[in-house]
């Protein structure tokens, strides 16, 4: 049988016949047939063994067929634009990029690092090498040693409180609390703006030396030294002191007393306040922050024991700070003691309804909501209004929390500007102080009380209260600080800023000694400095940072040296201003830290109400 040959020769096929030479044979007549004529690739791919394919000239990508040559340049150029690709990206990664730069910070931000750098210049002491005041060296190092009345322990260090060099407790204790309470709030936001280890160190300055003012070791004590230097110039020039004389820090000569006290209930209970907060700001440090507890245990047993005022008449306290009472500083400093150890015995003082009333928790007055060195109790209520909103400890507390709750609001209602419990200059400055001189000191407190009650109501998920049938959004209470604190900055008639250094018109013959004295090496005698205080030049050094008394009624300021009234920074007015700004600085990104205020109060599981009488028919 004979089929037709594909490729055009015969091709025998005979399966049953056929031997293996005639297979041979016709195999050999089919390679001669085939090889006649040019076999296409397919025909080849047929024929050829393994090893003798020919190399194809093209590739098969399934869907698509191209030629080898082309398919070998596109993988080379993938290749090679991925190589350039990655070494763009590493060499934009590794040059320092300019136009991509953090934001600036903000006005507030730029404001704080000015404001702390007020209390470098205000150190008493050995100062430390970072303190970065080239026109302050080392003072008051014989403070306590040569006091001429008695003998006392070392009281070198501390801060001067205003122009002169006194060191006054009772201000200064406050001014260290407010920088705690704001460090323990914004701690993130001073971290962003790379101020807490600054604001830090200050406290802690302050600390240490409120520890030497007592026993600290002790239990018990019966003294503290309250005040280092005096002031009252009645006697004239028989008696040179820190307001007669006018000498730089580093070059007094004159004595210098130290005023004690036996029964002092509001300094005690303040200074036991001022080391309770900042034992919660160095909570970290263990062993430094069990001292610091330690000292205010004590302090505040002896405010509770040694009964009276820290500023009796005639002393030389009581004419320059006095202060009214101490009930308010037991509700204060109660309420820092409970933070600071999770003891309820503290907290029940603090709510104690006799103490209250005491404090003026229940009545009004014209100075009711002004929280200042004297008047803790606007702060005090919004601290313990913290408590309830976070923790809600229930009975026994409940009652009173909650009136300070209420009074807190209140308060707060009377910062509006829809409300005529304070009247406003014409630039916009809340007269909280009705007239009187130093008038910014209370306004930054104001400040920062309504800036941080605003972020308690945020992070309780509270969108604002009431005021009467109104209802307020917390955004009223951050305009209220923002537009108060812009004032000092310079958003006034004057267009003055009122922080030294801040802004291009600030304040150039602000009252205060080191800052009006040139630091040429001569040294001045009490009276060769008065040259100096009556001089119409600026001052030859900066006082960085300091916010001074501020405008009057009028929204009127004289830039004036020997006018106190206007123009004499002082610690509590500084520490109010470092709050407020922190608390505002950042935008409205951030917020309070909530839990750091109670890291020593314990779980609290409310004691329930007793039953109710039985019934009589």
């Amino acid at each position: 049988m004979y089929g037709r040959d594909p490729w055009g020769g015969p091709l025998e096929i005979n399966a049953d016949s056929a031997t293996d030479d005639d297979r041979s044979r016709n195999l050999q007549d089919f390679d001669r047939s085939a090889l006649s004529r040019q076999l296409d690739e397919t025909q080849q791919s047929w024929l050829l063994g393994p090893g003798e394919q020919k190399k194809k000239k093209y590739v098969d990508l399934g869907c698509i067929v191209c030629s080898r040559t082309v398919f070998k340049w596109i993988v080379i150029s993938i290749l090679l634009s991925g190589s350039i690709a990655g070494l763009v990206t590493l060499i934009v990664k590794l040059v320092p990029r300019h136009n991509n730069s953090a934001p600036p910070p903000d006005s507030y931000t730029k404001a704080l690092h000015k404001a702390l750098m007020f209390f470098n210049a205000q150190r008493s002491g050995p100062l430390p090498k970072h303190n970065n005041v080239s026109w302050r060296g080392n003072s008051g190092m014989r403070d306590g040693l040569s006091d001429p009345g008695a003998a006392h322990a070392s009281l070198v260090g501390g801060f001067y409180d205003a122009g002169d060099a006194i060191k006054f407790n009772f201000p200064g204790a406050f001014a260290m609390t407010m920088l705690s309470w704001s460090v323990i709030e914004y701690s993130a936001k001073y971290e962003a703006a790379g101020e807490l280890n600054h604001a830090k160190d200050i406290i802690k300055w302050g600390a240490d030396y409120f520890l030497k003012t007592f026993n600290s070791s002790a239990d018990t004590i019966s003294l503290i030294h309250a005040q280092v230097g005096k002031g009252d110039t009645s006697t004239g020039p028989s008696n040179p002191n820190d307001h007669y004389c006018w000498m730089r820090p580093e070059d007094i000569d004159y004595p210098r007393p130290v005023y004690d006290c036996s029964s002092c209930s509001d300094l005690a209970a303040e200074m036991a306040a001022a080391l309770a907060a900042a034992s919660i700001v160095f909570k970290d440090n263990k062993l430094y922050s069990q001292k610091l507890v330690k000292g205010a245990t004590t302090l505040f047993k002896f405010s509770r024991t040694q009964r009276g005022r820290y500023s009796p008449g005639g002393s030389d306290p009581s004419k320059f700070y006095n202060s009214t009472g101490y009930y308010d500083e037991y509700v204060w400093g109660g309420a820092w003691m409970y933070y600071a150890t999770g003891n309820n015995s503290y907290l029940q003082l603090a709510t104690t309804l006799g103490i209250a009333k005491h404090a003026g928790a229940f009545r009004g007055g014209q100075d009711y909501g002004v929280l200042s060195w004297d008047n803790k109790l606007a702060g005090a209520q919004v601290l313990l209004s913290r408590l309830r909103l976070f923790l809600s400890p229930g009975y026994p507390y409940e009652d009173v929390l909650q009136s300070y709750h209420n009074q807190t609001n209140i308060v707060m209602c009377s910062y509006l500007p829809a409300f005529r419990s304070f009247n406003r200059t014409r630039g916009g400055l809340i007269q909280l102080n009705h007239g009187r001189p130093q008038p910014l000191q209370y306004v930054v407190n104001a400040a920062f009380l309504a800036a941080v009650y605003s972020d308690y109501l945020t992070a309780a998920d509270i969108p604002g209260w009431n005021c009467g049938p109104t209802f307020f959004s917390t955004e009223a209470l951050r305009n209220f600080a923002r537009t108060q604190i812009n004032y000092i900055l310079g958003k006034n008639p004057m267009k003055m800023s009122y922080l030294v250094g801040y802004g291009s018109h600030y304040p150039k013959h602000v009252h205060h000694r080191g800052a009006s004295i040139p630091k040429n090496k001569i040294k001045y005698s009490c009276k060769g400095g008065w040259k100096w205080r009556d001089s119409p030049r600026p001052n030859p050094n900066v006082l960085v940072g300091a916010m001074v008394a501020g405008p009057d009624k009028r929204d009127m300021f004289h830039d004036v040296r020997t006018n106190y009234n206007y123009t004499e920074p002082t610690l509590a007015g500084n520490a109010g201003l470092v709050a407020a700004l922190v608390s505002l600085s950042g935008g409205d990104t951030g917020g309070i830290d909530k839990n750091t205020m109670f890291s020593a109060v314990p779980p609290m599981f409310p004691t329930p109400p007793p039953p109710p009488a039985p019934w009589n028919p």
